[in-house]
């Protein structure tokens, strides 16, 4: 196995559906199944255990649901990418994943069309949602007061860092734009979501659609 290996787990209560999942992601160029998890407790375990790239997650699991399984994670490795497949589009469902710092929301029944996306989309950095779940997003910020005076306290540099991840751009793109290292990239993006009250690019992104900072979403 390459040491460039995109390594997956995937976290899912049904055998079948992971088998599907893993079937698709293996046969993507350059990525690998590292594990797989039935309940939320063990797909915490697994990503304590071994070094993962992205967790692919189900919001309804036995014990710790998705949610419970996507705050533990990003608290234990915020750098972790995490994909939630599910066949949930409710808009509380979205809302709370993405507020836990959600990379990406597909639909199970998208999954063949969208997971190749999403993977490459996380690992470069971007946010990837379903065409499905994309029309819920500009409604699911749900702290415009903090995020509004957040703006005012943004520097120059976090400004510039915001309008290129709204654009899509990754933080590669970011860093070889403003002429920074990624670390300070990740930096500015970490301080953004603290000054604006958001745990994610997508509402990150949100944010500056609605104070005009950008004037569209990038596509996904």
């Amino acid at each position: 196995m390459s040491g460039d290996s995109i390594r997956v787990v995937l976290a899912d209560d049904h055998t079948l559906v992971r088998a599907g999942i893993r079937r698709i992601i293996e046969g993507l160029p350059g990525c690998v199944v590292v594990a797989e998890a039935s309940d939320g407790h063990a797909a915490v375990e697994a990503i304590k255990r071994d070094d993962v790239d992205v967790l692919v997650l189900d919001l309804k699991m036995d014990g710790l649901d998705g949610i419970g399984v996507l705050r533990a994670v990003k608290a234990m490795r915020p750098a972790l990418k995490v994909l939630v497949l599910t066949m949930h589009a409710g808009r509380e469902y979205v809302a709370r994943a993405i507020e836990e710092g959600a990379d990406g929301y597909l639909l199970k029944d998208s999954a063949v069309q969208d997971l190749a996306a999403a993977v490459h989309a996380v690992m470069a950095g971007r946010t990837y949602f379903s065409p499905a779940i994309q029309s819920q997003m500009a409604e699911i910020l749900r702290s415009p007061t903090k995020a509004a005076q957040g703006i005012q306290v943004l520097t120059d540099r976090e400004r510039e860092v915001l309008v290129l991840l709204a654009r899509g751009h990754s933080t590669k793109e970011i860093a070889s734009a403003l002429d920074i290292g990624t670390r300070t990239v990740e930096t500015h993006r970490a301080n953004l979501m603290r000054k604006l009250g958001v745990k994610s690019v997508a509402l990150l992104t949100q944010v500056a659609i609605r104070e005009g900072i950008v004037d569209n979403p990038s596509p996904q």
